[in-house]
């Protein structure tokens, strides 16, 4: 009931009745609900109790194996469902098909995508050496990390061109509708997405039945590659800050400079691809929803992300929002300074951070959390306000969150402080961060640290 109660269902009461065993010996026990103020559950509540109850942890016995919810026909809706059902699965099939019909020879029929073109099945076969097993670079997004929750079910290869360009090619799982839903959406977005923090889109492919999108390689994997030690790169304190910073101003022009405005849905530090000069790209776009102009918030019937990400206010609501995406955002804040992942063995970041958090100790009293490698041996400056920032993007309600453009903002002023100029670009990775550093460093914003200091 409590469950129940936080996510403002109309339960009244609930029933569990004597398990049974059923035809295979299981036991089986019934769960019924009961509505409060009225004498039956509408459809968006029906979903909503499935959610909870899908949601429920059941503490067993040893002797008892794992537990799970099935739920059952509602008599009130049952034939109305199951014609909507039908109908939602001919729109779906319709919507994952609507490429399949073009003819791809008369270029008024094939899809104007500024600055990519349609490449041939065997083009992309060659570029990738008929997909060998050395060229697969990862599962679900773009990265070998970029799994999520309902997830476009496809597989990533490396290839080259042969002009010499290195691409990513996106290969969609054959047989999935939700597979060909996210796949149109990337399609939509990145038709209209062009900026240098957004992953760019080279091209396309539709022939013998496949679903292909062909990116721009980048090379150095995702943050949480980066983070995690696998990919081989070091981030010192000011690279994270710039990253956080490309990263952001790729989700505000999203949020904010897109027609119509586009919510990624799921932003995590897998989906943040590194370049050669680690330099922030916002990635994988399977899973966006564009934003009407005349009402931002988009009423969800299923919640889709990746845990540790998802914003709770939209779990419990099926609300999505723009602010949903600073959520997350500010969870990848967290891990720029705590090197960790958003959850592991049970336990979120945000909460670990929340409940250590204490501004009148040193290191805001997060000794243990943050990351040795970041050298806190003297306090990095901006970290305060980083962890500051990302605390106000990770707030329980949406309204408390600052916008991206606002988070932008934030921090470049954090770049300021620590000595760097927001708007230069890094050069090459080879060179030393000091080297680096020190390049980007302006004589005005010199003495302006001397000040401040």
């Amino acid at each position: 009931m409590h469950s129940f109660k936080n996510f403002n269902l109309p339960v009244d009461s609930v029933y569990v009745n004597c398990p049974t065993n059923d035809s295979l010996g299981y036991l089986e026990s019934n769960v019924s609900v009961f509505p409060s103020g009225q004498n039956h559950f509408n459809t968006t509540t029906i979903s909503g109790i499935g959610f909870v109850l899908n949601l429920q942890t059941i503490e067993n016995p040893g002797i008892f194996g794992p537990s799970y919810f099935k739920g059952a026909a509602y008599p009130y809706f049952d034939g109305v469902y199951a014609y909507r059902l039908k109908k939602r699965r001919e729109r779906a099939c319709k919507h994952k098909n609507h490429f399949a019909y073009l003819d791809l020879k008369n270029s008024d029929r094939v899809p104007q995508l500024k600055g990519a073109r349609c490449f041939s099945f065997d083009e992309i076969t060659k570029s990738t050496n008929n997909f060998s097993e050395a060229n697969h670079i990862g599962s679900g997004g773009y990265g070998m990390a970029s799994l999520s929750l309902f997830s476009c079910p496809a597989l990533v290869y490396r290839g080259m061109l042969p002009t010499g360009q290195l691409i990513a090619i996106k290969r969609c799982r054959q047989g999935s509708v939700q597979g060909g839903h996210e796949f149109n959406a990337e399609i939509e977005v990145l038709s209209r997405v062009h900026h240098k923090n957004v992953v760019n889109l080279v091209g396309f492919c539709f022939e013998r039945g496949e679903q292909m999108l062909i990116y721009e390689f980048v090379r150095n994997g995702s943050l949480r590659d980066s983070l995690s030690g696998s990919s081989g790169n070091w981030l010192d304190w000011r690279r994270r800050l710039k990253v956080a910073l490309g990263a952001a101003r790729g989700l505000a022009y999203l949020h904010e400079l897109v027609n119509p405005r586009i919510i990624h849905r799921d932003v995590k530090s897998a989906n943040i691809l590194l370049d050669e000069c680690l330099n922030a790209k916002v990635a994988d776009f399977g899973l966006s929803k564009p934003m009407d102009n005349s009402e931002l918030i988009l009423a969800s019937t299923q919640v889709k992300g990746t845990m540790g990400y998802i914003d709770p206010e939209y779990q419990k609501t099926l609300l999505l929002t723009e602010k949903s995406d600073v959520y997350g955002f500010g969870v990848v804040l967290l891990e720029l300074v705590s090197g960790r992942k958003p959850l592991e063995r049970g336990k979120y970041l945000v909460a670990e951070v929340s409940s250590s958090l204490d501004r009148k100790k040193d290191l805001y009293n997060l000794h243990e959390l943050l990351d040795p490698s970041i050298r806190l041996d003297t306090m990095p400056k901006g970290l305060d306000k980083m962890v500051d920032l990302a605390m106000k993007c990770v707030q329980e309600k949406g309204r408390d969150r600052p916008t991206m453009g606002e988070v932008v903002k934030e921090i470049e002023l954090i770049l300021y402080l620590a000595g760097l100029n927001p708007d230069a670009e890094a050069e090459s990775t080879s060179a030393s961060f000091e080297e680096a550093s020190q390049d980007e460093f302006p004589p005005s914003l010199k003495e302006e640290e001397l000040s401040l200091s």
